[in-house]
């Protein structure tokens, strides 16, 4: 059965520094009182566990979105609010909210032209991004910014060179996608929520502008490939092609830059495990799976109760009841990784719950880990890399990056 739990007498506070700073002890307080917790402030139910966690994400009876189902009214739910339509707007056909059917032909759609083979051929072009971004980073000296003067410059540069959008563009993505992806936290301000509106006005605006010119001048990149699609009428329209480009930004550049920034502060504070990366016995994508469960870029989803008799943790949801899936809770279940705690770089577990699972399973987890494997591969070239500056995480609980780790070699 469901608990009421006290969050105050167990330290969960999404707006505690304290809390955002290791969550971890606090998850471990919460599996122990029970799989599913119900959450009063936001009136959602807390999945602590990775086989629950797990199978709700696998479960088609519950959905990210209702309103293909059910009406607002039928959900109890305000509806949109409109100060923020252009946010809404460019989500509207994001995979990452959308249900069947829509998203069973959207994703078929977009899967047609992000393979995994054609993110594999982009590994050299890959690799040479990441060799002239730390080479830049490095240029003043043996001191740098890992997450401002390299994974946030590379991992923009790659997206870019994927959909087809000019390099010197790229900080415009990158600073719309930090303003938009605000949205998605617990608490976030109207100020904040306004920027994000702004921020999606404006990435709408140049995306389709982007489009236009592909139609007019086509070249080998993802957008020009989605439009071809959309022109032969294979049923993708504009609108889609738009909220697919802003996702695959937001979502997959975030994520890879968080979760490069977690794995590395995780890596240099264990030198034990770094050494293992440095002398060859962990390779770089084996120690990725466990830079993804360890410190889980993305630590809560939530889903929507769609249909009767759905049963997680001993206990049945009434449809219209919201669950959180608690990634990063899930990914330190000791139930399904033994000492689930401990920073292990040669576990290499890839079945965690770093992209999620099931129908929303991420499509850009092939792209994500090749980023990453070249990355650490890169950075183990120089094994002398200590902390220069004690880390701090970004205030926000759901996206969970650090603000800076600042290097020496």
């Amino acid at each position: 059965m469901p608990v009421d739990f006290n969050p105050a007498a167990v330290g969960f506070d999404p707006a505690d520094p304290a809390f955002i700073a290791d969550p971890y002890p606090v998850y471990t307080k919460m599996r122990e009182i029970g799989p599913v917790l119900y959450y009063p402030s936001r009136d959602v139910h807390l999945l602590t566990g990775f086989a629950e966690v797990n199978a709700a994400l696998r479960d088609r009876r519950l959905g990210r979105a209702y309103r293909q189902r059910y009406t607002d009214e039928e959900f109890g739910q305000p509806g949109d609010d409109p100060r923020w339509p252009h946010f809404y707007a460019s989500e509207r056909w994001s995979l990452l909210n959308i249900e069947p059917p829509d998203h069973t032909r959207l994703r078929r759609l977009v899967t047609k032209v992000f393979t995994a083979r054609s993110i594999a051929a982009l590994r050299p072009q890959i690799q040479t991004l990441a060799d002239q971004h730390l080479t830049a980073a490095l240029a003043d000296g043996g001191r740098f910014e890992l997450i401002s003067d390299y994974a946030q410059p590379f991992s923009v540069a790659v997206i870019c060179t994927l959909l087809g959008v000019p390099l010197p563009d790229g900080p415009r993505l990158l600073a719309w996608s930090h303003r938009i992806v605000k949205m998605y936290e617990f608490s976030t301000s109207d100020d904040e929520r306004a920027e994000a509106d702004r921020a999606a006005a404006e990435f709408m605006e140049y995306i389709l502008a982007l489009i236009e010119a592909r139609r007019e001048h086509p070249e080998d990149d993802l957008i020009t490939e989605l439009v071809q699609v959309a022109d032969l009428g294979d049923r993708l329209t504009v609108d889609e092609i738009v909220s697919t480009v802003i996702v695959l930004l937001n979502a997959g550049h975030e994520a890879t830059v968080n979760t490069l920034g977690n794995g590395m502060r995780a890596l240099l504070t264990h030198p034990d495990q770094w050494a293992r990366v440095l002398d060859g016995a962990v390779a770089p994508a084996t120690v990725v799976e466990e830079m993804l469960r360890w410190d889980a870029p993305l630590q809560l989803f939530e889903r929507w109760v769609l249909e009767e008799g759905v049963v997680i943790g001993d206990r049945e949801f009434r449809v219209g009841e919201r669950i959180a899936m608690m990634f990063g809770s899930a990914n330190r279940d000791p139930r399904r990784f033994p000492d689930a705690d401990r920073f292990d770089a040669g576990r290499g577990e890839s079945t965690h719950i770093g992209f999620g699972g099931g129908l929303h399973f991420c499509i850009g987890a092939p792209l994500a880990r090749l980023e990453l494997e070249t990355s650490v591969a890169l950075l183990r070239q120089h094994p002398g890399l200590v902390l220069a500056a004690e880390p701090e995480y970004h205030p926000a609980f759901v996206i969970r990056g650090l603000t800076g780790l600042s290097l020496a070699t």
